[in-house]
């Protein structure tokens, strides 16, 4: 396989709840392609292990704004020899929608991603998201997924020793903040009709997190912009898409998409 004309670097933008070890399955093949593949961390979770961050959470990280972490990933990606392909995952994937938009990346893949404003969630995403979003003081308060929350809602497809392993190795506080911004739209706003990269949004049919619907919304935004927007639907996947078995069809698609840019 060849990498992309635009560009043989890729950066993967981890969301909310996981560190970015959760992309060592899906880093491989594209590695494999000869991709040069990169996986930043959010701000706060570096050089502490998810058991730690789960026990003793930083202060900081549930005031920490979408802006902020696409403030940090893109100081990351300045350090980089050429412009990447920047893959983001969840609320990785409304971050990655920031960073197009301040012209970071040459294209961007939205994997079941976070909306930016003007999105308005379906009842199934925004079913997943009031556990976060109803506490009190919530806008400046970390929130960790229970390990029945993961099971139900995230990894719901994923055998259960991955979701066991998942859950001790991958799962971390996030920022409660974020979830407000997704909500309400405040601080998340992207201009899509001057976007000209190309773009490819996923769904996966078995998410409980973003569903379908809202994955299909976010297409239908970015459908508005002069560049090249695509969406496919992965049957059979959770929201746990890139790393849960089938995560090798997903990353063959994507490798198939930027292949043909």
């Amino acid at each position: 396989m060849t990498t992309s004309r635009l560009s043989s670097t890729i950066v993967l933008v981890h969301g909310a709840w996981m560190t970015a070890a959760s992309w060592d399955n899906f880093r491989k093949p594209l590695e494999a392609a000869g991709y040069a593949v990169h996986t930043p961390t959010w701000p706060f979770l570096d050089g502490r292990t998810a058991a730690d961050l789960r026990t003793n959470p930083p202060a900081a990280l549930g005031w920490q704004k979408a802006g902020e972490i696409a403030d940090h990933v893109g100081r990351f990606i300045e350090t980089l020899p050429e412009k990447p392909i920047i893959i983001g995952h969840s609320m990785g994937g409304l971050v990655t929608q920031l960073l197009l938009d301040r012209g970071y990346g040459v294209a961007g893949v939205l994997l079941d991603p976070g909306p930016v404003a003007g999105i308005i969630a379906d009842p199934v995403s925004l079913l997943a998201a009031l556990p976060v979003l109803t506490r009190w003081n919530a806008w400046n308060r970390t929130y960790t997924l229970s390990k029945a929350q993961f099971d139900a809602k995230f990894a719901n497809t994923a055998p259960k020793a991955l979701r066991d392993e998942a859950y001790d190795t991958y799962m971390v506080p996030t920022s409660g903040r974020v979830f407000a911004q997704a909500a309400t739209g405040l601080g998340i706003r992207i201009d899509v009709k001057k976007r000209t990269q190309p773009v490819l949004v996923t769904a996966a049919s078995e998410d409980k997190t973003v569903s379908p619907a809202l994955s299909r919304k976010i297409y239908r935004k970015h459908k508005k912009a002069p560049g090249r927007t695509d969406f496919v639907e992965f049957e059979g996947l959770s929201h746990f898409l890139m790393t849960e078995p089938g995560h090798e069809k997903v990353a063959a698609y994507i490798l198939s998409w930027l292949e043909g840019l």
